[in-house]
């Protein structure tokens, strides 16, 4: 079973599981029907004829959990050591502004730790690991006032006369006389 959060079952859920297959492995002994150990223990009927193939092939140790899937490309000490990476911030890192892209990361990571990952399993690993995307507390260090005045007093008067004419060459079908 995937979860949206891009994760597999956790450590609880799979000794959960593994406890389901040994109580079908006790009934397996006994010698019950698959329809009959599926009803009681609440799952397929699929997964108990999967889970006898495997027990008469191999014995109980066969339905013993394997663990997860895949090992996460980073481990919880390379983690902690990218988050403090990321503290440090983009500056730092040799880009010219103050913004973590998933790109960035990525480079990061290849840099600091000679992995490669997608984009996407980098998002999912910030986001399983509590970051998310936020918007700046403070405005930019980069921003230049002065410039921004200007262009709120000199250009966006001119844009804006331009988006609102309505004359001939208007494209508004709300004009007068078009009714």
């Amino acid at each position: 079973m995937r979860y949206p959060q891009g994760g597999g079952l956790t450590a609880e859920r799979r000794a959960f599981r593994e406890r389901i297959r040994m109580e079908a492995a006790g009934m397996f002994a006994d010698d019950l029907g698959n329809a009959e150990i599926a009803k009681e223990l609440r799952v397929s009927v699929r997964s108990v004829q999967r889970w006898r193939r495997s027990w008469q092939d191999s014995g109980q140790s066969a339905l013993l959990t394997r663990g997860p899937a895949c090992r996460p490309k980073l481990s919880e000490d390379l983690l902690g050591i990218l988050e403090e990476e990321l503290a440090k911030g983009p500056v730092a890192h040799g880009w010219p502004d103050q913004r973590w892209t998933l790109a960035r990361i990525k480079t990061l990571i290849g840099r600091r730790f000679h992995k490669t990952m997608t984009l996407s399993g980098i998002s999912q690993m910030l986001r399983r690991n509590g970051w998310s995307h936020q918007v700046p507390a403070r405005r930019a260090l980069e921003r230049d006032e002065d410039a921004v005045a200007g262009w709120v007093k000199e250009t966006w008067p001119q844009a804006e006369a331009l988006r609102r004419r309505s004359g001939p060459t208007s494209s508004s079908k709300t004009k007068q006389g078009s009714r």
